[in-house]
């Protein structure tokens, strides 16, 4: 009985997913022939410490698993297929929502006290709320042009635990990639 709670627990939470996500491709390449890929060098000074350190490292572990699920081996930058990069962004984002009650017949408003139609009342709130994105890029190493785009976005939440942060780092990535390789239309 814990199971089935559980599992009906989990389908909940996923169909209630905010998870937006979209790609884009070349429809020339041959995504079969990319067998193996490496990460994009990033262009910093010798220091190792990346301002954001633990999220990227969370980040290229994501991928790695997907891609590696997918059959990719990650390889020397000289002897892979495609490079792969990543880039972040939020945006600010305004919602306004306006209610509008009280309207219809009210007994103690108009003339003669008991008589008359009800005025309306609105209520509007506005909530300023961030939407991160998540983009992944694969680079032919060859030609140095893009060759697929994913993107994933989300509303931003404060997540407590780096448990917490993982498994939405893994989520993420796993919908961005679920469209990888492309499918060609038949």
């Amino acid at each position: 009985m814990k199971k089935i709670l559980v599992i009906i627990a989990a389908l909940a939470l996923s169909a209630c997913s905010s998870l937006k996500t979209s790609s884009d491709y070349d429809p020339g390449v041959n995504f079969a022939d990319v067998k193996t890929y490496a990460w994009v060098e990033k262009k910093t000074d010798k220091a190792a410490y990346h301002l954001d350190g633990l999220m990227d490292q969370r980040i290229r572990a994501a991928v790695n698993d997907q891609l590696q699920l997918k059959g990719l081996s990650l390889v020397a930058a000289d002897k892979a297929d495609v490079l792969v990069n990543y880039l972040t962004k939020v945006d600010k984002k305004i919602n306004v929502d306006t209610f509008n009650s009280n309207y219809g017949y009210n007994p103690y408003y108009g003339a003669g006290w008991g008589r008359g139609m009800g005025m309306g009342h609105t209520q509007t709130t506005v909530r300023e709320y961030e939407v991160g994105t998540l983009i992944v890029d694969l680079v032919d190493t060859k030609s140095g042009k893009l060759m697929w785009r994913g993107s994933v976005a989300d509303t931003v939440r404060d997540k407590d635990t780096p448990e917490e942060r993982v498994e939405v780092v893994n989520t993420a990535i796993g919908a961005l990639l679920q469209s990888y390789p492309p499918q060609p239309e038949k």
